[in-house]
């Protein structure tokens, strides 16, 4: 059967399935090739080497004029990604992002985030895939070592503990931990900064 081009990402952003055995998929394997590879030049530099934005302006395709992004990082589908203004990631982070990452402006993450925006079925786990996209909204602030599960959505100001695991919605200016994490207490809006 002839698929278009894209088509893959089509089924990805409806949630799934996609299945590796189907020619369309070859466009995402090609996909992860390109991001590999990026992401494996631009931590072959040395950090207080500038030049390795180039390569993850390439890898997402966008200009990182207003987005800071240390390595060692890795990342499978830059073309899956996008950032707002003054995002900041600290090293060691690993995006599986075939299911969409949205990092909006002023957010930041510590050191060791892990977001999954794909998972396997259950039964068929070795070749069919669910995505969800996973949103992190204005000014969140996501501390060390979290993971973010496919679909999940972290609210504006919010503030994830480290070694949180979020497998549901995080409400606006909510502080969570904990695995699974869990809302410990609410922020004030108006105490917020810009």
């Amino acid at each position: 059967m002839e698929y278009s081009e894209g088509y893959v990402y089509e089924l990805m952003n409806q949630g799934g399935p996609t299945d590796v055995r189907e020619s369309y998929f070859g466009e995402a394997v090609e996909e992860m090739m390109r991001a590999r590879t990026l992401c494996a030049k631009a931590n072959a530099k040395m950090p207080d080497d500038p030049t390795y934005v180039n390569d993850l302006e390439e890898l997402f395709g966008q200009k990182l004029d207003e987005v800071r992004i240390l390595t060692p990082f890795i990342c499978d589908f830059g073309n899956r990604v996008t950032f707002g203004k003054g995002v900041f990631i600290n090293h060691s982070a690993i995006l599986s992002a075939s299911g969409g990452i949205e990092f909006q402006d002023g957010c930041m993450a510590a050191p060791g985030l892990r977001i999954a925006t794909i998972n396997h079925d259950m039964n068929q786990r070795h070749t069919t895939y669910t995505y969800g996209k996973v949103t992190i909204k204005k000014n969140a602030w996501i501390g060390m070592n979290v993971t973010i599960c496919p679909g999940v959505t972290i609210g504006e100001y919010a503030v994830v503990g480290a070694g949180a695991v979020v497998t549901k919605d995080v409400p606006d200016y909510a502080v969570v931990g904990g695995v699974p994490a869990k809302v410990i207490r609410m922020q004030n809006p108006e105490e917020q900064k810009e």
